[in-house]
């Protein structure tokens, strides 16, 4: 009876309690399956079709099927990599531009159950999927829209086909967290046979909403990417390159035109929650490459992208491209390995974390609403102010100088994005100083600055759209990482070598050895002719650390070579070897263009290389071209013709292979470029000889 009364007296006095209310959501809200998406933060594609075995960017759609047959393929290599370096799911590329499909769809032929792989009865998406839910990883469906096999392509008729094959994918293959249409649409292909060039308007061919419909009744839990056509759950951020913008607002207007500056900053007015996704490929280009296999991301470059993707309110989908045997390459494997355990020890530590922390405002005055609730490592609980309050500011005091050079914040969104600028300041020696600022947080957002030894670290919110709400602080001391040293040699065959550190050494050899602290130390320029491979260090004489190495592989030297048929001396930018100078050449030539090269005397030519410009406004990257070779600069042979694919999203060096000819002169002509007008830009030309 004691018991009843004295539940009855607590209950009374409960009732007679006046609970501070929370914050309402402000503006768009992320929906459920785009919450447990931006919770991921970190997964992977996987790149892989007929064009890995003919060293393609894109696939034209006629690749022999036979050529397929990954005698090695694992993809339990690719989930165990996956899982162990961090990430939470994969997507595969199950039809590319190519049209070829990695299972074996009912609807067309073009796929795997036509190929030698395992006698005609293999399936890739099958494999992975297994593989995924073996390692606790989510599975994602990369299917292109464009497709340059299908003799439908650009007729009614293809819509039904596109759709089955999208039916057949999220049916047959269990749960799917993402689905991934790209943006590429229309041009030259294959096309049953027809050989032609096909266009299609991407803003109603497709007919996407019966499309996203479908999709969102087989797989209810999923979310959409589509950069090809009506707003989906998802938004690119106009690069490949690893980053978003600086300011990130993951809203958007739900209809209308999306302008570059939206995709990759946001729209602080958007009326729609679509966050941004930074897609980018550990390797240079998408599709395996052996090329490349010594231009794998290192690890500070790969925490640059970190940074600026993950750290910027954005999620990171790295690309592994596998090999022709079926598996990621060991260097790959390595890099993200490697990228997994600095990010891990980077934020070991919260420094913050149960640190006292006082706020300038608190909601209502509520424990509930504390400056302590953004340091509990409890995502669902936060500190708040009173409606009225859009500045604030919440200090950490960790009672004793402690060194400092990250700083994280991150906004509970599920009420909305609000915070539009923030600092970050430091009590050095009784005195405050700004270690940052930034403007918006989102989900969450890094901010980097030299270490400092601090007592207190402030975060003062300067401008905010309403009330802030911030459910997590995060302070770290992340260990440094030395960035990979830059090679350079210009075209009197010099090689500089250099980072954007300030204090180390660089090492270097030329013999192909790996260089140490014990190699020959460099002080200057390096005088070199005819072919070198180059291999260079950065290193921290006071760490007793070493960079990841540098790897320059240069062909004959450019020192006698002559631009032919223009006066402007700026031309010779194309030869200096430094990819951040260009040159443009005058926009009262129309297309077609041409560049020619003297090359001083005869040489064995075995391929040409091409580097656009890097300028972000009207670069005039070449998209179609000619290559010719002449003895006289009169008697001209066409050596090389095509297009770099996907040059536009990924403007890296374009290495194209020929048969073997003699030559003095080179002429690189310019028939299309990605803007559709006559400007066109080269950052450096380059030859490839025996």
């Amino acid at each position: 009876m004691i018991r009843y009364l004295l539940f009855g007296t607590v209950l009374a006095v409960c009732m007679g309690c006046s609970r501070v209310a929370p914050p309402t959501a402000f503006g768009p809200v992320p929906s459920e399956n785009q919450m447990r998406w931006q919770e991921m933060e970190y997964y992977a594609f996987v790149h892989f079709s007929l064009n890995t075995y003919t060293d393609q960017a894109w696939g034209y759609g006629n690749e022999d099927i036979n050529l397929f047959n990954p005698t090695e393929l694992d993809a339990r290599q690719w989930a165990r990599i996956c899982k162990e370096a961090g990430m939470k799911g994969i997507i595969i590329t199950a039809k590319h531009h190519s049209g070829f499909c990695l299972w074996p769809s009912e609807y067309t032929e073009y796929s795997v159950k036509n190929a030698p792989w395992k006698g005609g009865k293999g399936d890739v998406v099958r494999e992975l999927a297994e593989a995924c839910e073996e390692y606790g990883l989510k599975l994602g469906i990369y299917v292109s829209p464009w497709d340059r096999n299908h003799p439908d392509y650009g007729k009614p008729e293809y819509i039904t086909y596109f759709r089955n094959q999208i039916k057949e994918l999220l049916t047959d293959y269990g749960p799917i967290f993402e689905i991934w249409f790209d943006g590429a649409n229309g041009g030259n292909g294959y096309y049953g046979g027809a050989n032609e060039n096909r266009k299609i308007d991407r803003t109603t061919y497709y007919d996407w909403q019966p499309t996203y419909k479908m999709i969102r009744e087989l797989q209810p839990d999923i979310v959409i990417w589509n950069d090809g056509g009506d707003r989906a759950d998802l938004r690119w951020v106009g690069t490949e390159g690893g980053f978003v913008g600086e300011t990130n607002w993951s809203l958007l207007n739900g209809t209308g035109d999306v302008e570059w500056e939206m995709l990759h900053f946001g729209l602080e007015t958007g009326d729609s929650w679509v966050p941004a996704e930074v897609n980018t490929s550990i390797r240079p280009e998408w599709f395996y490459h052996p090329i490349e296999d010594d231009k794998v991301k290192t690890v500070p470059q790969l925490m640059e992208t970190y940074y600026n993707s993950i750290g910027r309110n954005g999620t990171l989908l790295l690309n592994f491209p596998i090999m022709p045997n079926g598996l990621i390459h060991e260097n790959d494997e390595k890099a993200a390995l490697e990228f997994a355990a600095t990010v891990e020890a980077s934020f070991a530590e919260n420094l913050a974390r149960n640190k006292h922390a006082i706020a300038s405002d608190v909601r209502g005055k509520a424990k509930e609403f504390g400056a302590d609730k953004a340091l509990d490592n409890n995502k669902d609980t936060y500190w708040a102010t009173d409606d009225s309050v859009t500045t604030a500011s919440l200090t950490i005091n960790f009672e004793k100088p402690t060194m400092v050079n990250r700083f994280l914040a991150q906004e509970y969104i599920r009420l909305g994005q609000r915070v539009k600028a923030f600092t970050v300041e430091a009590l050095v020696d009784g005195n405050w100083k700004e270690l940052a600022k930034g403007t918006t947080v989102g989900y969450k957002r890094f901010l980097r600055f030299p270490a400092v030894e601090a007592t207190k670290v402030r975060f003062r919110i300067t401008d905010s759209k309403s009330c802030p709400v911030i459910s997590n602080i995060g302070i770290y001391n992340a260990p440094l990482s030395l960035n990979p040293p830059a090679i350079i040699r210009d075209q009197s065959g010099e090689i500089t070598i250099s980072t954007d550190d300030i204090g180390p050494y660089f090492y270097y050899t030329l013999d192909g050895s790996e260089p140490t602290p014990e190699s020959k130390r460099y002080t200057g320029p390096v005088p070199t002719d005819g072919k070198v491979e180059v291999k260079a260090i950065a290193y921290d004489p006071s760490t007793h650390k070493s960079s990841p190495v540098t790897i320059g592989k240069f062909d004959i030297c450019r020192k006698d070579w002559k631009i032919v048929g223009t006066d402007d001396h700026k031309a010779y930018a194309v030869l200096d070897g430094n990819t951040a100078t260009t040159w443009r050449q005058s926009r009262d030539k129309k297309m077609p263009v041409d560049l020619v090269i003297d090359l001083g005397g005869l040489q064995n030519l075995n391929g040409f290389r091409y580097h656009p410009d890097q300028s972000m406004w009207e670069p005039g990257i070449i998209t179609n071209y000619e290559f010719y070779v002449s003895d006289d600069n009169k008697k001209w042979k066409l050596a090389d013709k095509g297009e770099f694919s996907n040059i536009k999203n990924n403007p890296v060096w374009q290495t194209r292979m020929f048969a073997p000819q003699k030559a003095r002169f080179i002429k690189f002509r310019a028939l299309k470029n990605t803007e559709g007008n006559d400007n066109i830009g080269y950052a450096e030309i380059d030859v490839v000889t025996d």
